[in-house]
């Protein structure tokens, strides 16, 4: 061997030429790096999935915020052309009073119900103002500089037919509740770990190099070493840190159950919710409209009686106002029945693949 050698009584200062490899294995004998891989991987796909609730949350966000602002463009429209009658009632009935056919009463009632209709219209620009800046961040873009052109909701616009499948089939399709069952996934696995934590760890270890006090011949036969063999390490005693280190991969595993499950029933929830929306605001969509044309006919003939002298200025104040809330009422149906129906597409997991 061209080793040093150490020899007793000499000094010990010389050249020590080495150029070595070391290569270890671990044998897997209990799973624990097969469990860590495993936590790893089913932790990178709860992310994917996370990803992609995020992408389904923002679109229906976007959707939502779109048939809100042209329900409201509807009802911006009709209290525009509100205000505009409200100017000409006032016009009227100043007319009548200068004239001594009208009580001052009736055009204070005319001037108040004027004012109110232009704040409820400027309520309703702000309203829509605020609706516009939310989709100019959604879409990315600067609120100052962002614009949608007026888009009223169509009165006879309706939610598309919409399949909610089978129960069991809710599970595949959302994707969060696919990243809940991945951490749990990745929670199971930790136990795994956890638990080989308690066994001795084998390895299977080689070296092999050269090794000479000269260089000379350093690449010769007897400067060659090389090395062999298995390992196992044991801890003995760790002051209780494994069963620590378990009972909280456990009690995790236990949280991720918890959280799964409520995922689960949340998802249910969601799509019942959403459902009985779209069934009761369709029944409201129709007898709103049967109150919107009733309440039409009341102005008119309240009109009629009060140029005829029937009634006074208060009455047709009272049915104007009722024709105005229905259909305020209606288009705000309309919006709503359109949201649920989006809502209902999200909670069903939109177009989301688990692939």
């Amino acid at each position: 061997m061209n080793s040093p050698v150490y020899s007793p009584g000499k000094p010990t200062t010389g050249n020590d030429f080495v150029l070595g490899a070391d290569l270890s294995y671990e044998i897997d004998v209990w799973g624990r790096i097969r469990n860590s891989v495993a936590s790893a991987r089913a932790t990178e796909q709860a992310t994917a999935a996370d990803l992609a609730t995020l992408d389904l949350s923002a679109h229906a966000e976007l959707a939502t915020d779109y048939f809100t602002l042209s329900g409201q463009d509807t009802q911006q429209a009709l209290l525009d052309q509100t205000v505009a009658d409200y100017e000409r009632a006032v016009q009227l009935t100043q007319a009548l009073f200068a004239g001594g056919a009208a009580a001052r009463g009736d055009l204070d009632q005319a001037n108040a119900q004027l004012e109110s209709a232009r704040t409820q219209a400027r309520d309703i620009r702000l309203r829509r103002a605020q609706a516009e800046h939310a989709i100019a961040v959604l879409v990315g873009e600067s609120p100052s500089t962002f614009h949608l052109d007026s888009h009223q909701l169509r009165v006879d616009l309706k939610p598309p037919p919409i399949d909610p499948g089978l129960p069991s089939a809710l599970l595949e399709r959302r994707p969060d509740v696919a990243a809940a069952e991945r951490r749990t996934a990745s929670a199971n696995a930790d136990i795994g770990v956890a638990r080989a934590a308690y066994f001795p760890v084998f390895n299977l270890g080689a070296s092999a190099g050269l090794e000479s006090t000269r260089t000379g011949n350093w690449i010769d036969a007897p400067s060659r070493f090389w090395s062999i063999g298995p390992s196992a390490v044991l801890t003995v005693f760790d002051a209780g840190r494994h069963r620590a280190l378990s009972a909280q991969a456990h009690a995790r595993y236990d949280e991720q159950v918890a959280t799964y499950r409520e995922t689960v029933l949340t998802a249910y929830q969601e799509v019942e919710d959403n459902l009985a929306a779209l069934r009761d605001l369709e029944a409201e969509a129709v007898s709103q409209a049967a109150a919107v044309a009733a309440t039409a006919s009341a102005l008119q003939q309240a009109h009629f009686q009060y140029e005829g002298g029937i009634v006074t200025y208060l009455q047709v104040v009272v049915t104007e106002n009722a024709a105005l809330a229905a259909q305020l009422s209606a288009a705000d149906i309309q919006i709503r029945r359109m949201s649920a129906a989006v809502l209902l597409i999200k909670a069903l997991g939109g177009g989301w693949s688990p692939e």
